[in-house]
């Protein structure tokens, strides 16, 4: 059976096999090999599977828990963001995106993305209204209860398994959207989130 660390768009962690292109964490949440909380902090990175050789194993106690995810638009719908350390070239690229004047302290970012994902004092996943026609590339929305991530013209839907379906993406009308605004901003500014080649039509 494979562990309980993989990441969905909604931010919930499940076990499934499915591979993931990145690492990141949310800090401690284990006890043993379970899961014991929803998150430690308002600090939710996206990590390099390797970095300069470091290696840890996962479920040591006393240090933070290993997620994964299938691509970096899972992630972001998430909410999470790259990590200032491995990732310093797209942490740099996704705060120069980021929706205001100047680009905003690590703190900064990680106080206004934790009030976009979730309700605060309870771990109920927050949407936001916004217009299909508004929406970029890597953003993820509801469908039918769900995730579809918009690529084009097009929404590929997300499962456990692995993206699997299509459909045309609404010319009108409001998306109930899962990606934080912030990070929906920084895709509309440009921002390039990784997507599995696997979402995209053959």
């Amino acid at each position: 059976m494979p562990d309980r660390n993989r990441v969905t768009p909604l931010g919930d962690i499940i076990a499934t096999p499915l591979r993931g292109a990145w690492t990141g964490n949310r800090g401690l949440l284990h006890r043993g090999r379970e899961i014991v909380r929803f998150h430690a902090s308002d600090l939710w990175i996206t990590c390099a599977l390797e970095f300069r050789g470091r290696w840890q194993p996962q479920w040591q106690p006393g240090h933070y828990t290993y997620l994964f995810f299938h691509d970096e638009a899972v992630s972001l719908a998430a909410g999470h963001r790259p990590c200032a350390e491995c990732r310093r070239d797209d942490y740099n690229a996704y705060r120069a995106a980021w929706p205001t004047l100047e680009a905003p302290s690590a703190k900064e970012m990680n106080r206004r993305l934790h009030g976009e994902r979730i309700v605060r004092g309870t771990h109920q996943r927050r949407l936001h209204p916004m217009e299909w026609k508004t929406l970029p590339d890597g953003t993820f929305a509801v469908v039918d209860d769900q995730p579809v991530l918009v690529l084009g013209d097009a929404l590929v839907g997300w499962t456990p398994h692995g993206y699997a379906g299509g459909r045309a993406r609404p010319t009108t009308g409001a998306a109930q959207v899962i990606t934080p605004p912030s990070s929906v901003a920084v895709l509309r500014a440009g921002y390039r989130a990784q997507v599995d080649p696997s979402a995209y039509p053959e």
